[in-house]
């Protein structure tokens, strides 16, 4: 019996189960997959945010990277939290070995309750020298504006990040469209050579939307490790996410919940 696809995610921890490693992992794995970790850094978190949090030292992350790419045939890869620039340079310069692994690079800068991960230091490294090797990239509206310097705070305005960012680093970019308002969630995704394409649905009304970045990241970076182009990866995946999110929207957590609970 073949092993399963094989799936890396370079990552931080979420001691609340709701992002990070743990929802990356159980993604990967509800959608056939077999979960590699890298953990970039360890949180204290709870529903109602983040309390505490240190980076994991370098060596240790270029170690657990080293050890996922040479004992196991990694399909796909996708990155969320890296601490610093440090951190960013190391996986760029690993995963550069391996262009025929497909990367998604999900730019986790802050968490959405305002706790702040990366430094200028380390955006810049980001843009320089991540994104160049990605298959896509997928920041949210704050995510584009700090990597971009526009301002989103419309679907245009997304748009222009997106087209900015996509002719930067030559690499798709979709920019999610959850910071939003409006019973409309767009996503747009830019190619560099100045194409757009639009992902629309309706907006899913939920209390439970902690990690949906990481769910949706994690789906795309599985469905490319199967082959399926990407329009089609974000097209299945959006609707794995959409699916979740339907499903665990009526939990009642203390606070905001996480987008994906598995037996919910």
């Amino acid at each position: 019996m073949k092993p399963p696809l094989c799936v890396l995610t370079i990552a931080g921890s979420d001691s609340g189960g709701g992002a990070g490693i743990q929802a990356d992992m159980r993604t990967i794995e509800a959608l056939g997959g077999h979960a590699l970790t890298a953990i970039t850094a360890v949180t204290a978190q709870d529903t109602r945010g983040v309390s505490g949090w240190e980076a994991v030292a370098d060596r240790l992350v270029a170690r657990q990277v080293e050890a996922a790419l040479a004992g196991f045939t990694v399909a796909a890869a996708k990155t969320g939290l890296l601490p610093n620039a440090a951190a960013v340079r190391t996986v760029a310069r690993l995963l550069s070995r391996r262009p025929r692994t497909a990367l998604v690079v999900d730019p986790v800068i802050a968490s959405t309750s305002g706790t702040s991960f990366l430094d200028q230091a380390g955006i810049a490294a980001l843009r320089e020298r991540l994104m160049p090797l990605a298959a896509l990239v997928t920041p949210n509206w704050p995510e584009a504006s700090l990597l971009s310097g526009i301002r989103v705070g419309s679907e245009p305005e997304a748009a222009l990040a997106a087209l900015q960012l996509a002719a930067g680093c030559g690499r798709p970019v979709l920019v999610k469209g959850g910071h939003a308002t409006g019973r409309v969630c767009a996503d747009v995704l830019a190619l560099p050579d100045g194409t757009l394409a639009w992902f629309r649905g309706p907006r899913i009304a939920t209390a439970n939307s902690h990690g949906t970045g990481c769910v949706l990241s994690s789906a795309i970076a599985t469905f490319l490790a199967r082959g399926e182009p990407l329009g089609g990866s974000i097209t299945r995946a959006r609707a794995f996410l959409r699916r979740t999110l339907r499903r665990g929207r009526a939990v009642r957590w203390q606070g905001r919940g996480p987008a994906f609970v598995a037996n919910a």
